[in-house]
């Protein structure tokens, strides 16, 4: 089995060394398998099919047990995600100020849907239900970072922000 990850040089051996030692360290925890995919998908980023067929092989579970949490929990996702994660907030402060526009304005800058990655693999936009930021309304996500009180038009400002970071 090889690894399709997204994670840069490193070696297929290597990250499936990387997936022992996660299973390893958790093999005697009762109910461990969540801890062990996200400790996995915070390596690699996202959890593939193959990986998750390797966890299933290595843990003696069917693979349908494993897609089940994966497929189950927002937590987990099965695609590459982008450098930057931008997570709408999509709750009622947020949107009656306007966030979906700014999500349609994101959507048409970045030429992608909610749900996608962009095609130089920079950025994944997301919507999500609340951030718990209301009185920043309308507020977004990139990555752990907050933005607050945006407009359709502070979306050009924001993109090129974390394209110069690259």
């Amino acid at each position: 089995m090889g690894c399709q990850c997204q994670c840069g040089s490193e070696k297929k051996e290597d990250k499936f060394a990387f997936i022992d030692s996660i299973i390893e360290r958790y093999k005697e925890q009762r109910g461990a398998m969540i801890p062990i995919l996200h400790s996995i998908q915070q390596k690699f980023g996202y959890l593939s099919e193959e990986v998750q067929a390797y966890v299933a092989e290595k843990m003696g579970v069917p693979l349908s047990e494993i897609y089940g949490i994966v497929s189950f929990y927002a937590l987990f996702t099965t695609q590459p995600q982008g450098k930057y994660k931008i997570s709408v907030c999509m709750g009622t402060a947020c949107y009656v100020r306007g966030a979906g526009i700014v999500l349609d304005e994101l959507e048409k800058q970045l030429g992608v849907r909610v749900g996608e990655t962009t095609k130089d693999g920079m950025f994944t936009l997301e919507a999500c239900r609340c951030l718990g930021a209301c009185g920043l309304a309308p507020v977004l996500t990139v990555n752990e970072h907050v933005h607050g009180r945006l407009t359709k038009d502070d979306v050009t400002d924001l993109i090129k922000k974390y394209r110069d970071e690259q």
